[in-house]
């Protein structure tokens, strides 16, 4: 799931090309580097929820004795199709630990898997005024388990959303001097799915992006973003559901380390801000991510 990003007169092109590249890769894990013709990697992520949003957009922190862990390994690979066209396939796998006072609980499995694309129209740092601009494209696939097929007491089986979505979207990046600046804004589409012989269908979801990120001489690179994402009221049997939306507010830190000319590593924190008119009938809490990505020139 997903983006990062000038000044051409100011230095050369190869020191743009590492800005770019580095920063933006650091941002999205998926992403290949300009000199790159495939990737593949391996995401560890861990996410602790502290509280939920409820539908008046106010914070409640979880109650005594409740809790949820949230656990998930990536395997993703991407491809060089064309010059400036790039796909990634993702494979998640998802656990959640869940406990109440009275009960507590282990599942997950397969969650569902993503296809994205990605094509550069101009790359960052090419021109002076005009910034880098792509076009993204994705579909994620209900390969999880849904929900309302839990078979687990708190429902700590279910990895899906048990249905196709389908995402659309746009970037700008562009370099001044070794510092990368992104704006990304993308419209999430779902397929509508019975549920208990009701037809649901969740709203449109739009989420913007804003990243900083600083490219060092070694191609390290730390990038810091701010994200929001909302999406209107669903839908029962064309009923519109009346302050059903959801939204939540993330801030990251995120940085990639080279190993090599072949490996890097990557790693950030993360947190869905628990702060009251920021999210609607979302979790919120802190996590972090760690990625190793091997890559072919």
């Amino acid at each position: 799931m997903n983006w990062v990003v000038v000044t051409a007169l100011l230095l050369p092109g190869f020191a743009f090309a590492q800005a770019c590249c580095a920063g933006g890769s650091a941002l999205t894990p998926g992403r290949l580097q300009l000199h790159e013709d495939a990737a593949v990697g391996l995401s560890l992520k861990f996410n602790d929820l502290e509280g939920s949003f409820d539908s008046r957009r106010r914070f409640l922190a979880n109650p005594r004795g409740a809790h949820e862990l949230g656990f998930e390994q990536d395997l993703f690979a991407t491809v060089r199709a064309f010059e400036h066209a790039q796909f990634t396939f993702l494979v998640p796998f998802v656990q959640t630990v869940r406990w109440v006072p009275s009960v507590s609980d282990v599942g997950g499995g397969l969650g569902d898997m993503n296809m994205a694309a990605r094509y550069d129209f101009f790359g960052a740092g090419q021109h002076a005024i005009i910034p880098g601009i792509a076009a993204l494209a994705g579909l994620t696939l209900p390969s999880g388990r849904p929900p309302e097929t839990s078979r687990r007491p708190l429902a700590t089986d279910a990895t899906g959303a048990g249905m196709f979505q389908v995402n659309l979207g746009l970037a700008l990046e562009q370099t001044f001097g070794p510092f990368v600046v992104n704006l990304s804004g993308l419209i999430a589409l779902r397929t509508r799915r019975e549920v208990n012989g009701l037809s649901s269908q969740l709203g449109p979801q739009l989420t913007a992006l804003a990243a900083l990120g600083y490219t060092f001489e070694n191609e390290a690179a730390l990038v810091l973003s701010a994200s929001y994402a909302g999406e209107t009221d669903s839908f029962i049997n064309d009923t519109r559901v009346m302050n059903s939306g959801r939204a939540q507010t993330t801030l990251a830190l995120t940085g990639t380390l080279p190993l090599g000319d072949a490996w890097r590593l990557q790693g950030g924190v993360n947190c869905v801000l628990p702060i009251s008119g920021l999210g609607q009938n979302q979790t919120a809490g802190p996590g972090f991510t760690v990625t190793l990505i091997r890559a072919w020139l």
